[in-house]
């Protein structure tokens, strides 16, 4: 639609107005039919940018155009192609919807009538094109290729499962997701955030499965974030958890596409965001965060032995130091009469008290840990590892520290190792040095009182309304199979009814019926789900 010379007169004195502190009201301008007019706006808004690159030329016929595009995230051959075609094409007109169907029908094309929606995809890629008297913007989708190929995730070790990764590229992400669940009901709703980076960011989850009280609060808590920039999925955790200040995660990630796709279809949510391989999961339990993948690659009685394992290591992680501390400052009669020879001895030539001790140590170990970790990885495991042997080593010979609290600290570390989840094993690491201070100062007693206010704060917890403990607390009988054990497949028919109250079957029953026959079950698992289907229906 062509403007009258009174709108042109406008938008030229609104730009001559505008200085560079009116980016956003330059942004608010509708696109002028003029070109001249459209090339001082985009001149204003990327001036001293030097990598958004202008390029004039004409049709055929003589008209002016301008294509616009950032240097670097445009494929270069592509968009050659495409402005040579438009510049030989000799058809009738130069409109956008005779180019769309005409000139370039293999890109990705979508046109747009104000700066407001023509800046995010320019500036995410595309190329836009302005034509000498066409009130609007094409928008053309040829990006550059991706800059790292899917791979091993970094994050999480692969010992049994997909070796896939996700990477930088959102688009790749959620098309791993869509790879493994080839289903209608996968949805991925774009969002946007944040005011000067307007990162895009994708919603996932499996429609029928979900349960929408939980997805439209996801959405709400999505929609009310203002902040300037998202530059990793870090800053949503923060802004959409339950309890910012709590020291336990309520969201999980991952960076493998296998534990988002089988965490869709308990009908959790996906939170994927450009420009990071990390995708959010909520909502989340604690017993999830103790959960690894090949859990449910492995046969069940193996993962549930190193289920086992993993909560041992965890109670061994936590309390080893602190009963450490109590028994030698309070309680010296629980040790056995030699053991407790052996640690006097040992202790001393100490000039510490217990508690200081422990301190020295788990201080120096943590900090050798986190050395590891931000050093490059062809050095940061060995400084890790040799690191603590001979700093143990010689704070025992220099008789600041006993050979005992080394053993505490080794098994400690070691312990914590088990942890799947790096930001829940962080948190226990944390949470051993209140329960040192309470050990010192209330021995056992204070560990308990520790313990209690620990337990008690995760009972309060809630992850989207899902109660952090779920289904220990509240106690669930149908879905505790997938806690403390994990079940064989045919006896996990259902989904966790803590999240998801949509499709709750797993897999039909005739699959069930024929793998229970080969076990003798059959009647007695019949029998069994019969009944509890009866208790539910109650």
């Amino acid at each position: 639609m062509k403007r009258t010379r009174k709108q042109k007169r406008e938008v030229e004195e609104q730009v001559q107005q505008l200085n560079d502190k009116d980016i956003y009201e330059l942004t608010s301008l509708p696109i002028s039919s003029s070109l001249e007019e459209n090339k001082k706006i985009l001149d204003q808004l990327f001036k001293d940018s030097s990598d958004i690159v202008i390029r004039e030329f004409t049709f055929h016929d003589g008209k002016p155009a301008i294509a616009i595009f950032v240097d670097g995230l445009i494929h270069t051959q592509g968009i050659n192609d495409v402005l040579k075609s438009i510049m030989v094409f000799k058809g009738e007109g130069t409109n956008i919807e005779v180019l769309k169907r005409a000139v370039i029908p293999s890109a990705q094309i979508a046109h747009v009538d104000n700066y407001a929606d023509f800046l995010q995809p320019v500036l995410s890629g595309d190329t836009g094109v302005f034509i000498e008297g066409v009130g609007s913007a094409l928008l053309l989708g040829i990006r550059g290729p991706q800059l790292r190929s899917v791979g091993e995730p970094e994050s999480e070790s692969v010992i049994r499962g997909p070796r896939e990764g996700f990477i930088e590229s959102l688009r790749t992400n959620t098309a791993l997701i869509r790879r493994r669940l080839k289903t209608p009901r996968l949805k991925i709703k774009p969002l946007m955030l944040g005011k000067e980076s307007n990162t895009n960011i994708a919603l996932a989850y499996i429609e029928g499965i979900v349960d929408p009280e939980t997805l439209k609060e996801v959405q709400q808590r999505l929609q009310k974030i203002e902040i300037d920039a998202i530059l990793e999925t870090g800053y949503i955790e923060e802004l959409i958890e339950d309890s910012t200040f709590s020291p336990f995660p309520q969201v999980q990630y991952s960076e493998r596409p296998d534990t988002v796709a089988a965490a869709l279809l308990e009908g959790r949510i996906a939170i994927m965001v450009d420009g990071t391989p990390i995708v959010l999961i909520v909502p989340t339990t604690f017993w999830t965060m103790m959960q690894a993948n090949e859990d449910y690659y492995e046969r069940f009685q193996i993962a549930t032995l190193i289920r086992w394992l993993r909560y041992f290591s965890l109670a061994l992680s936590l309390l080893t130091p602190a009963m450490y501390v109590a028994v030698t400052t309070y309680h010296q009669a629980m040790l056995p009469t030699t053991l407790l020879l052996s640690v006097a001895a040992a202790r001393e030539t100490i000039p510490f008290p217990a508690v200081v001790e422990t301190l020295i140590m788990e201080v120096s170990f943590e900090a050798l840990r986190e050395a590891g970790v931000r050093l490059p990885k062809t050095v940061g495991q060995a400084v890790s590892i040799l690191g603590a042997l001979v700093v143990g080593q010689a704070a025992v010979q220099a008789g600041i520290v006993s050979a005992p609290m080394v053993i505490v600290v080794s098994i400690t570390g070691i312990a914590s190792f088990t942890i799947p989840r790096y930001n829940s094993a962080i948190t226990f690491r944390m949470l051993r040095f209140p329960l040192i201070i309470a050990a010192s100062l209330f021995g056992i007693y204070g560990i308990m009182l520790g313990i209690i206010l620990i337990l008690g704060h995760m009972a309060n917890l809630r992850s989207f309304g899902v109660p952090y403990l779920s289904p220990i607390s509240p106690f669930s009988t149908k879905d505790i199979k997938d806690v403390a054990f994990r079940m064989p497949w045919p006896l996990m028919i259902k989904r966790p009814s803590f999240f998801s109250i949509g499709d709750e079957d797993r897999m039909g029953r005739e699959l069930q019926r024929a793998v229970l026959e080969e076990g003798g079950q059959t009647g007695k698992y019949i029998e069994h789900d019969t009944n509890q289907r009866e208790k539910d229906n109650e």
